[in-house]
């Protein structure tokens, strides 16, 4: 929170949590988003995929993308306006990441919890060990 340059315009303005963009460049965005709600509400346009919309609208497809990650637009209404996957780019209609990117960081995360347990495991076991040998000189007296 503070006073901040404005990423669009690089003006002047009091930043909070919810505005990230000055008065001027939020009412413009408004506008935009306006202007996308009004093209996906019509009945024939709600099964529009992104780069339909962004063609119709002529709206950035991140600004597009930032209007359905704050909940303005949900994913559920309009089921082919899918927001890229995090990770690899492939279109998602929830969360942050697609099946299969999920599955491959759940894998990666075994593996390294496994590789973890065996590791400590492995310290565990060389500080248990305790070697004795054999004094041969006391024998032989």
């Amino acid at each position: 929170m503070g006073i901040d340059n404005c990423p669009k315009c690089n003006a002047l303005f009091n930043k909070t949590t919810f505005r990230l963009v000055c008065d001027t460049c939020f009412r413009e965005e408004e506008a935009q988003f306006e202007k996308v709600y009004q093209f996906i509400r019509k009945r024939v346009n709600r099964t529009a995929t992104m780069a339909q919309v962004v063609e119709a609208t002529e709206v950035d497809e991140d600004l597009i993308i930032r209007y359905v990650k704050s909940g303005k637009l949900r994913l559920a209404q309009f089921p082919n306006l899918g927001i890229p996957c995090e990770q690899c780019g492939q279109p998602i209609n929830e969360g942050r990441l697609c099946k299969k990117c999920t599955e491959n960081f759940s894998k990666e995360l075994q593996t390294f919890e496994k590789e973890e347990e065996r590791r400590l495991e492995m310290t565990e076991n060389s500080t248990k060990s305790t070697y004795y040998t054999k004094n041969i000189k006391k024998q032989q007296e």
